[in-house]
């Protein structure tokens, strides 16, 4: 996994001490990682390919990373109004989003609560009902414990954070917001005008059938869904490929410069 030497910022939002870190030049470009993940490990293979053209924004999210927890749970409505508070902190009118897993419920969030901020948004791997992942995930989640978080997402977050009891709190407040979750209605996810991206891998977590839904909810949408595993085709860090060679790229890109993927 690719990560430059770049020196991060932090800005106080919403009372949240967030870091993030600016690449490239162009049309900003905000980056929103998945659970469990920061930065690096969702789009460390991927983020200086997007960087060739776009201002890119990457963000640690509450309790993720670099970036301390509050004391309080984390929501995907919260985590999108952090992000539009980063923005206006950077003096950025208007960027184009991209999410990964629950990333891209906050991505969605963010075209939802500050519909101003978006051009275009990339929705990854994410869902807005219950029945975007199979029944097991929600059997199983009451009960998730560190012990179950995959051991290469523990070791990222060790490595820049050596904090066992700050990696206890990332894993529980991941863990707490999904069995709290309740659907999104079908109005809503249209009240996201912009266009989107949906895409995601055949073999993903989130149901093929959930990721088709959210298109065709969607009332300005693309599809695209790739041979492979949750974030297998932006080298997500338990995607076992080496650097290079990951087609979402190309695609995200011809969406967010052409609008056609």
């Amino acid at each position: 996994m690719t990560q430059t030497n770049v020196a991060g910022n932090y800005a106080v939002v919403n009372g949240l001490n967030m870091y993030y870190e600016i690449h490239g030049e162009g049309f900003p470009l905000v980056l929103i990682h998945g659970g469990g993940s920061d930065i690096y490990v969702t789009f460390g293979r991927v983020l200086s390919a997007f960087a060739k053209s776009h201002q890119v924004i990457g963000v640690d999210m509450q309790a993720h990373g670099r970036t301390p927890d509050r004391g309080v749970p984390t929501s995907f409505e919260q985590d999108a109004d952090d992000i539009a508070a980063l923005l206006k902190h950077l003096n950025i009118k208007q960027a184009d989003v991209m999410g990964f897993s629950n990333g891209g419920n906050t991505a969605m969030q963010l075209a939802i609560r500050h519909p101003q901020l978006v051009h275009k948004i990339v929705i990854a791997s994410s869902f807005y009902k219950r029945d975007g992942f199979d029944s097991w995930f929600w059997d199983f989640m009451p009960n998730a414990s560190l012990e179950n978080m995959p051991k290469p997402l523990q070791e990222a977050f060790l490595k820049i954070n050596n904090d066992h009891a700050a990696l206890e709190t990332m894993h529980n407040r991941d863990r707490d917001r999904m069995v709290a979750f309740q659907d999104w209605s079908d109005d809503i996810i249209r009240s996201i005008t912009m266009p989107a991206l949906v895409i995601a891998g055949d073999k993903d977590v989130i149901r093929p059938e959930h990721t088709l839904q959210l298109y065709r909810t969607l009332p300005d949408a693309e599809l695209c869904i790739l041979p492979g595993g949750h974030g297998d085709y932006i080298g997500e860090i338990e995607d076992v490929s080496k650097d290079g060679g990951y087609p979402a790229v190309a695609i995200i890109e011809a969406f967010l410069t052409n609008g056609k993927a």
